[in-house]
């Protein structure tokens, strides 16, 4: 059964990902969830006046800057968001990567929590690091990197979970499970078809006989998945561009987060991971 015991958020500074940051106080409030705040310090973060020198860095108070910051930005809740929480903070230097990765493994993590963008997050996605993470390597869940609009306090209402139909599915559906048990959220089960429209003279056509054929084999195996993983969530099957439909799928259930069995890299659906991310407007949990 999934477990949210304790929570990796690596921060950014200058620019640190307030909305992340808040998604992660909800989750440890609920969860009674430790979070381990990370930052790797780099030349960037120096500019922004991290110190550069082992001593100064130990004495660093993280925590505070990050709630100096929040207010500086208007944001005014959360310092007390953060109150009666246990962070451990944690300053390293080195490849913002690999210590992502070495963190995750010495804390035992059960979640990563990063902004989608960002110096931190742009390293972790490009070196592919969690792919190299030995055994069942933490979820990964990405929010936006700056909020557009006012802080509000999150909230988990409707969930929706893409699914391939292949063994991963059983950990995508169980995490969803439990996410919508534990906050009373509605859930969604999604698939998405291969995509049924050929050029031709004069246009684009669709095939409605493949159409057809491919969205009665999907909800035929979406009842199988159900019957199997235990759930009566509400279904949504579409067909074409993978991130396109998650993201029309995002809007018609209102959902507030997306959980797919996708990374940032690698595998079918998963190839489409970072594309996802960035085709939609809510957090998407990668398990």
């Amino acid at each position: 059964m999934p477990s949210i015991k304790k929570i990796l958020l690596p921060v950014d500074f200058p620019n640190a990902s307030f909305p992340v940051i808040h998604q992660a106080a909800t989750l440890a409030h609920r969860f009674q969830s430790e979070i381990v705040m990370l930052h790797v310090a780099s030349l960037l973060s120096h500019a922004g006046g991290v110190p550069e020198r082992d001593a100064e860095l130990r004495q660093w108070d993280m925590l505070a800057e990050v709630i100096s910051e929040a207010q500086k930005s208007k944001d005014m809740s959360l310092g007390p968001e953060l109150q009666g929480l246990t962070i451990d903070r944690v300053v390293v230097k080195g490849g913002a990567a690999k210590e992502i990765v070495d963190t995750a493994q010495q804390e035992k993590v059960d979640l990563i929590m990063m902004a989608s963008g960002g110096h931190l997050f742009e390293e972790f996605l490009l070196r592919s690091a969690v792919g190299k993470v030995p055994g069942d390597e933490p979820p990964v869940w990405t929010g936006e990197y700056v909020s557009k609009d006012p802080p509000r306090q999150f909230a988990i209402h409707n969930i929706l979970c893409a699914v391939e139909f292949d063994p991963r599915d059983r950990k995508s559906v169980a995490w969803a499970t439990y996410l919508a048990h534990e906050f009373g959220a509605k859930l969604t089960l999604a698939h998405v078809t291969a995509g049924v429209e050929f050029w031709g003279p004069g246009g684009t056509y669709t095939d409605q006989s493949w159409k057809n054929s491919l969205l009665t084999d999907a909800a035929r195996r979406m009842a199988r998945l159900q019957q199997t993983m235990k759930t009566k969530a509400n279904v949504f099957i579409g067909s074409g561009s993978v991130p396109e439909v998650l993201a029309k799928a995002v809007k018609e259930t209102k959902a507030d987060l997306l959980i797919t069995g996708s990374r940032p890299y690698g595998g079918n659906l998963r190839t489409h991971g970072y594309a996802i991310i960035s085709a939609v407007s809510i957090p998407v949990l990668c398990v």
